[in-house]
């Protein structure tokens, strides 16, 4: 909903008391060890996962800063057979176009050592399809429209912030982005404002699961210090 953006500015006290720093380290460390397991995964059980949890990892989601506090995102969760079974039909056509054509020589290349290619089974066996959608505007009540600010920078930080509650809650997810997208706008009835910005299974690993044999960057790669 459209919040009046003439309200007069509202502060509440922050709760938080500065924690000893040996804490903050032990808690960093134990994080990243956490977060070092997280994997992105093809393989999924169908074992159900009730509404209730998937609603509080989207609120975790939703929880993420973003411009203007406009929190320009829409969270679909799809566990419709149906609809299920929809995306991954019209996901594999659009898939299949991208390695049959669409595709550099390069990208495949770089896509060869992830063992992925056009089928995605998962669509249909993950018991969750949780589809992200990006705000470019608001409307009120009236229809209308409000400028969202940083849309894409908001939804990405509010789309890491679930998948990171996903793996911390013992689930697994995939970002998954068929290009191009649209096909998720009509099959969801979204309005013409929200455009999909990922579409991500959630459930349980399957009992045989695996995952590719890559490394992550070390942190001299992907860390310049300015003491």
């Amino acid at each position: 909903m459209y919040k009046n953006a003439d309200e007069p500015y509202k502060a509440i006290p922050f709760e938080a008391a500065g924690l000893p720093e040996d804490e903050v380290r032990s808690r960093s460390r134990e994080y990243h060890e956490g977060m070092e397991k997280r994997r992105s995964l093809r393989f999924f059980s169908d074992r159900p996962v009730p509404r209730d949890i998937i609603e509080q990892l989207i609120m975790t989601g939703s929880s993420a800063p973003s411009g203007a506090n406009k929190q320009p995102w829409t969270f679909c969760a799809v566990s419709s057979p149906a609809f299920k079974q929809q995306i991954r039909q019209a996901a594999e056509e659009e898939e299949y176009r991208s390695y049959h054509g669409r595709m550099s020589e390069e990208w495949l290349r770089d896509l060869a050592p992830l063992g992925t290619d056009w089928r995605k089974p998962f669509l249909e066996t993950a018991p969750w399809l949780v589809i992200i959608f990006r705000k470019i505007y608001d409307l009120d009540e009236n229809g209308h429209k409000h400028t969202n600010y940083y849309v894409q920078e908001s939804v990405g930080l509010a789309a890491g912030f679930f998948l990171t509650a996903v793996h911390q809650a013992g689930l697994v997810a995939l970002t998954h982005t068929p290009s191009p997208m649209d096909f998720l706008t009509r099959l969801l009835g979204r309005p013409a404002h929200e455009k999909p910005f990922l579409l991500i299974p959630v459930g349980y690993p399957a009992p045989d699961a695996t995952v590719p044999d890559i490394q992550r960057k070390s942190a001299d790669e992907v860390t310049v210090w300015y003491e």
